[in-house]
């Protein structure tokens, strides 16, 4: 569960798996109901379309529980999804009649999941709502910028069941006020009172400055007694996916877990790159040629725009797009940075960069090894100079390969401001430092939502 809970809360998990169990058991119940010959040689046929329908769940941002948290949102979702499916399912059993497991057995499974999945959501909310069977109730030590910061991301979300009981800060005259909803609940010496009194699970320490500040003896008894006690950092890093870099020190990205990538993954990832560059670059042949040649319809030569970027270890190469924009987009020498809805970008340009088509030289460059098929997006020599002297930790990014896709890609959208920098650095690091290829696939699956509904950043 741990391997899962670092990209997927253990709550969305629990309503996937009751879903997945709901769906095939709805699709194998209508077919026994229909004497369905075979029933257990046709239980793969059960699992394909159980698989589509989560497939449509998914990427109609059904397991997003912040984003689906009312009654509404959770209708509209579920039939969206279930209308999707139904097209995808007639029109594979039109192609392959075959896989079909028996005349109306879909259709009469539909009413059946559409219900149970409805009921089961609104009990599972209700159950975890209402009864707080899985909440977390959390204590802040400290009151400064980053303790509220990570505050109102716990209030924001529904992914994690935390309940902030509010926040200890040293001046006793402050009890009472106001931060981010919750107020000021106690000074240090309060701590073993308000975990007896609100049952605390867990205590986050948000201090900016430690030194003589941090209560050692009370959280020392917190932590003996089997309160969880850990950083604001790594509050943030598992409730919103991301490294927080505004107050991070050094020590905690030296001293913390993570960080280490094997040579075994080294050498799946390699594998994974030339696998899915190779097939992507097959598939897709056919794009590329119209593509090159709408480009050179419309304004010319060159088809290609090749660009030096920063790679790993700091290490530069020559990237390879689709030219997008006009070919005086940058006469004047120095290099400016893209924004949504640049006038430089032409007509064909809008369209395959809204399609992601010119992206699709850069397989190459994972082919070479210049970049990886997940990684950080490579920035230009210019920019990250200009960043690195801005942004701290920013060179960091640069200990793996770049990717074609990458977290901050799927995660955040386009985007091309210094606080943009700083935000996509965030979920850069957060990869960087759990990189794994369970995780990588996991982005992969993403890009193609991102890719058929424009979402995020390219």
């Amino acid at each position: 569960m741990q391997l899962f809970n670092r990209y997927v809360s253990t709550r969305s998990l629990t309503v996937f798996a009751g879903e997945l169990l709901l769906i095939f058991g709805s699709v194998a119940l209508a077919a026994a109901f229909q004497d369905t010959p075979n029933l257990a040689a046709n239980l793969w046929k059960i699992a394909l379309v159980t698989l589509i329908c989560q497939l449509c769940l998914y990427y109609n941002d059904f397991y997003d529980l912040t984003l689906v948290h009312s009654s509404r949102e959770l209708v509209v979702r579920l039939l969206q999804a279930a209308g999707t499916a139904s097209i995808i399912l007639a029109a594979l059993y039109s192609v392959a009649p075959d896989l079909m497991i028996g005349n109306g057995i879909f259709v009469s499974a539909l009413f059946v999941f559409l219900f149970a999945i409805l009921a089961w959501r609104l009990a599972f909310n209700s159950l975890t709502g209402s009864l707080k069977l899985d909440e977390e109730r959390v204590l802040f030590v400290g009151t400064g910028e980053v303790a509220r910061k990570v505050a109102r991301q716990i209030l924001d979300q529904h992914e994690f069941a935390y309940r902030v009981i509010g926040f200890i800060d040293d001046d006793a005259s402050r009890i009472g006020e106001r931060i981010v909803n919750p107020a000021i609940v106690g000074t240090p010496a309060d701590i073993d009172r308000l975990i007896a009194e609100h049952h605390v699970d867990r205590i986050v320490v948000g201090l900016s400055d430690r030194r003589g500040k941090l209560p050692v003896e009370e959280l020392l008894r917190a932590k003996m007694a089997g309160i969880r006690v850990e950083d604001a950092t790594t509050t943030y890093e598992r409730v919103t996916g991301k490294i927080l870099i505004d107050d991070l020190r050094p020590s905690w990205l030296i001293f913390s877990d993570g960080f280490r990538v094997s040579r075994v993954t080294r050498l799946m990832k390699r594998t994974i790159d030339l696998a899915l560059s190779l097939m992507l670059a097959i598939v897709t042949l056919p794009l590329m040629l119209l593509t090159a040649l709408l480009v050179l319809l419309e304004d010319g030569r060159p088809i290609l725009y090749c660009q030096e970027r920063v790679g790993e270890n700091g290490r530069t190469f020559v990237l390879s797009k689709f030219r997008s924009m006009r070919k005086d987009a940058e006469k004047g020498g120095k290099p400016i940075w893209a924004t949504d809805g640049d006038d430089r970008i032409t007509r064909v340009g809008r369209l395959i960069r809204k399609t992601r088509l010119d992206e699709l030289p850069q397989l190459w460059n994972v082919v070479r090894g210049d970049m990886s098929f997940v990684g950080p997006r490579p920035e230009r020599p210019f920019f990250v100079e200009q960043l690195s002297q801005q942004i701290p930790f920013y060179q960091q990014r640069h200990a793996v390969k770049p990717g074609l896709t990458g977290w901050a890609q799927v995660k955040y959208r386009y985007g091309s401001s210094l606080e943009d920098a700083m935000e996509k650095l965030r979920y850069d690091l957060y990869y960087i430092k759990h990189l794994s290829v369970f995780f990588d696939l996991t982005i992969v699956f993403d890009t193609v939502k991102v890719v058929l509904f424009r979402k995020g950043a390219a």
